[in-house]
């Protein structure tokens, strides 16, 4: 069963003030903030130092192989951030697309979300233009349909390419 969340809820959660966001927010739908994770990324590095660089650990390191840990251990440190960033959004985007297909039953939210060439690439210039009407969630996903609508119109080479490679 997945829970409803209203229109404004999920945009929030992927955009904020209407530019995409890097990591997403599950704040905006009762989760835990991006924020929290953003202070977790910058923390890692100096919790390394910390357990690298402290007297006793420095003692029996020396100081060539503290810094030769510090720096591999830094390298394994941004994979993390990376996979726990990746986990974050794909996490947020399978709860949301199920309600994603109840206000927009034709429009992939993949294709709207991603950064690559798709038909819906301006989707976040669009909701740039209305986000600061603050508009309710019938008049918002109004206003969003027409852009989608606008959206396929100028792509309509496009969206027929990738239907062709779908029918394939």
């Amino acid at each position: 069963m997945a829970l409803e969340y209203s229109l404004k809820a999920i945009l929030n959660a992927v955009s904020h003030k209407g530019k995409k966001r890097m990591i997403y927010d599950h704040g905006a739908l009762g989760g835990m903030k991006s924020l929290y994770l953003k202070l977790l990324f910058i923390a890692f590095p100096f919790i390394e130092y910390a357990l690298i660089f402290n007297p006793s650990s420095f003692a029996f390191l020396g100081i060539a192989q503290a810094i030769i840990f510090y720096i591999v251990f830094l390298s394994v440190i941004m994979i993390i951030i990376f996979v726990m960033a990746m986990r974050n959004n794909k996490s947020l985007f399978r709860k949301i697309e199920p309600v994603w297909k109840n206000y927009f039953p034709d429009i992939e939210l993949a294709m709207v979300l991603s950064s690559g060439v798709t038909p819906y690439k301006n989707f976040f210039t669009e909701y740039a233009k209305i986000v600061d009407d603050n508009l309710d969630d019938k008049a918002l996903q109004s206003a969003l349909n027409s852009a989608f609508n606008r959206m396929k119109e100028e792509n309509r080479d496009l969206l027929e390419a990738i239907e062709n490679a779908r029918n394939r």
